[in-house]
């Protein structure tokens, strides 16, 4: 037998044993068996290095460490789920869906378990022959754009670097798709990893769920390999247009399993809420019992052609929703009392407790939430307490165990009067309950605000996190937190032990005058790393204005007001000398809201905020230009190759904008195919049906004038 055949048969038996193991949960070897097997494909790739493939399973025991994820836009966005917390929330959605369906409809859910850990995007690109490869994996990142982490998915071991012809037969899959799914580290993993670091004298880390999103977005490849994370997945989409590939949700699970993918199998698919409920009430009891943490059930719409009629809200699916089980609880000691100062001023307060396990997580922190709270609960410090972790997984302290209630010692709780960070007197406003300090100049305010303007979904600075802040604010870098250390590559050098410095930054604009110089100054900060924030910066710059007007903080605006207002008003000037009748005008804009905008371009500080940042820092401050027209309505486009000028992406925002359609795959149904260089079997295939084929130019023109100005197909793109 020939090298090439002795390692084509080592790679078959591997991959064959590797889904038995690691899938179907079924393994034929021992341990002993896979390494001896591995050991020899190694040996035969080192001596023919010719014969080396991306998808040989040598390839999944991790690469050298990277520099750094780049961004890439999702095909589709990956969106958060609305969440249920009781069964009458559960049916008011249920009543919701089929008031919004016409009543010949047939409704059916899929019932799905919520894994506790972090979404992937796999794309899978044609292999040789008729088979598929893994051509890279995204986290979820904002929703809109995620990070390439190819180098640490490779190394999941339940996830297939390629798929067979023969299973993408009987699966009924293309070569070219994007399986979506949630990355998870298992107990037994998560044990393992935390005995490991303490032996090194490291803290363990908090829970499974950050553990995987750490790992997953370290630069050493080899520790994801070591960490054993797995991966289950529950989406098919088109490899373009992000659609979904099957009508059915319930024949999407049944499809990546046939495909070699891991699925969950405890799924149903049923007729009624009712038996929503009945399968959420079996599922409750297993979640100490499987291996992985889970925190809900995710109810989903079966039909994908229902889904698509009910859409998505701002941030979420209509046709989706997520029932979050109860919150767990404990009984541990309040300790003390700490004041936190939020970017609005609002004063906090935050039970110091003694370390207590609640589900899969150490709780030492939890909210109190104000000084009506305090005297609710007539809670002292030095009483012991009950605290719930619930859906939102912040901890809160709901009662004070009454046969503890303030022994001997116990202390009682004195709210500030003035601002723990700055001493400023603290207000209360008529009719809230929280106190706050209004100083703009608090430092414990700018840092909140600094950190809201960096985050993702915001201005997505990366880099700027809680350490870095804590710099350019002057303050004593202190210990990473663990969860940051899991998350965040290692520092580039040792550094000497961490100083006071003046402050570098007094505002967000100061941002943006930052020189490398002043960064390598810092502690724990490189070259690299240096650049590597700055180009952040820089790229910040072009955000469109409604992530800016997130970033300001006004109270009340959120995601989808600032995405309003932003729509509404098209520049940063026209919203700033906006008056109370203009405001009012914006659908979805009451008086509220409208007041607190007002008020802020009120304040001499903000309007000087605002125009450095435009005309001194440079920011564009201008509102995404979406043409909507329905020139294109009707038509179905698919895009191949690599157009001269535009981008894949923003020729499909085009198309969109314009009423088309963006599909992945060519059909009779396609009414034009748009080609540029190196296209492949779509133009093929349209060139088989008879579909017209347009180039740059010829989907410019469309665009300009609409269909009726094309009377043939325009050149012959990609050939």
């Amino acid at each position: 037998m020939s090298p090439e055949q002795q390692i084509a048969e080592l790679r078959e038996e591997l991959r064959h044993h590797e889904h038995l193991y690691y899938v179907e949960d079924a393994p034929v070897w021992t341990d002993a068996q896979y390494d001896e097997r591995m050991n020899r494909l190694k040996a035969l790739e080192a001596e023919h290095p010719e014969l080396v493939t991306p998808d040989s399973p040598t390839q999944r025991v991790g690469g050298k460490p990277k520099d750094g994820f780049a961004k890439v836009a999702h095909s589709r966005p990956m969106l958060s789920l609305d969440n249920a917390y009781n069964e009458a929330e559960l049916r008011a959605w249920d009543a919701r869906i089929r008031a919004a369906l016409p009543s010949s409809e047939t409704v059916a859910y899929t019932c799905e378990l919520k894994l506790d850990g972090l979404s992937l995007a796999l794309h899978y690109r044609p292999g040789p022959g008729k088979s598929a490869h893994l051509e890279r994996g995204l986290t979820r990142g904002d929703g809109t754009t995620g990070e390439d982490v190819t180098s640490n998915v490779r190394t999941i071991k339940s996830i297939p670097l390629s798929i067979s012809g023969a299973k993408l037969h009987a699966a009924g899959l293309p070569q070219s798709f994007e399986v979506r799914g949630e990355c998870v580290m298992p107990q037994a993993a998560f044990v393992k990893m935390n005995e490991a670091r303490e032996a090194a004298g490291q803290a363990p880390a908090v829970n499974p769920r950050n553990a995987a999103a750490g790992t997953i977005r370290t630069l050493e490849p080899n520790i994801v390999a070591q960490r054993r994370l797995d991966f289950y997945a529950y989406f098919l989409l088109e490899a373009e247009g992000g659609e979904m590939l099957l009508p059915r949700q319930s024949e999407t699970l049944a499809a990546l399993g046939k495909a070699g993918l891991r699925v969950n199998p405890r799924t149903a698919t049923v007729a009624t809420i009712d038996e929503v409920w009945q399968f959420i009430e079996g599922c409750e009891p297993l979640r100490d019992s499987l291996g992985y943490e889970i925190d809900g059930i995710v109810i989903k719409l079966d039909s994908t052609t229902l889904q698509r009629r009910l859409g998505f809200t701002g941030k979420a699916p209509r046709w989706a929703i997520a029932y979050k089980f109860p919150a767990r609880a404990a009984v541990t000691l309040l300790e003390d009392v700490l004041f936190q100062v939020g970017r609005t001023g609002k004063v906090t307060p935050v039970a110091a407790l003694k370390p207590v396990f609640i589900g899969g997580t150490t709780v030492s922190r939890a909210t109190l939430h104000n000084a009506d709270e305090i005297a609710r609960l007539g809670v002292r410090i030095g009483d012991s307490v009950s605290v719930e972790r619930g859906g939102d997984v912040i901890p809160k302290i709901t009662e004070v165990v009454e046969d503890a209630k303030h022994p001997r010692g116990a202390t009682e709780i004195v709210f500030p009067t003035h601002c723990p960070a700055c001493a400023s007197e603290l207000v209360k406003v008529e009719g809230e309950v929280d106190w706050r300090c209004l100083n703009e100049s608090c430092p414990a305010r700018l840092r909140e605000v600094l950190l809201h303007f960096a985050s993702r979904g915001v201005m997505n600075i990366e880099g700027l996190g809680e350490a870095m802040v804590a710099q350019l604010l002057g303050q004593t870098l202190e210990s990473a937190d663990e969860a940051d250390a899991l998350a965040s590559p290692a520092s580039e050098e040792e550094t000497a032990p961490p100083v006071v410095r003046e402050p570098l930054i007094h505002s967000i604009a100061d941002i943006y005058f930052l020189k490398k110089e002043d960064l390598l100054g810092l502690d724990r900060v490189g070259e690299k790393s240096a650049q590597a924030l700055l180009d952040e910066i820089e790229r910040s710059k072009s955000v469109p204005l409604a992530r800016v007007l997130l970033g300001l903080g006004i109270r009340f605006i959120g995601e989808r007001t600032a995405q309003l207002l932003a729509s509404a008003f098209g520049s940063m000037d026209a919203l700033k000398y906006a008056t109370l009748d203009d405001l009012l005008k914006v659908n979805e804009v009451g008086p509220k809201v409208a007041q607190t905008v007002l008020e802020f371009f009120a304040i001499e500080a903000n309007r000087k905020l605002v125009d450095r940042l435009k005309n001194e820092a440079g920011l564009t401050m201008l509102a995404e230009k979406k043409v909507t027209t329905d020139l294109l309505a009707g038509l179905t486009f698919v895009l191949t190759g690599t157009l001269p000028t535009l981008t894949r992406d923003v020729a499909k925002e085009r198309i969109e904008a314009a009423g088309g359609r963006v599909s992945g795959s060519v059909s009779k149904k396609t009414s034009y195919v748009v080609a540029g260089e190196e296209a492949g079997s779509k133009l093929e295939k349209a060139t088989q049906l008879g579909v017209p084929v347009l180039d740059e130019p010829g989907l410019l023109a469309l665009l300009e004038n609409g269909p009726g100005t094309l009377d043939a197909p325009v050149g012959d793109a990609g050939q």
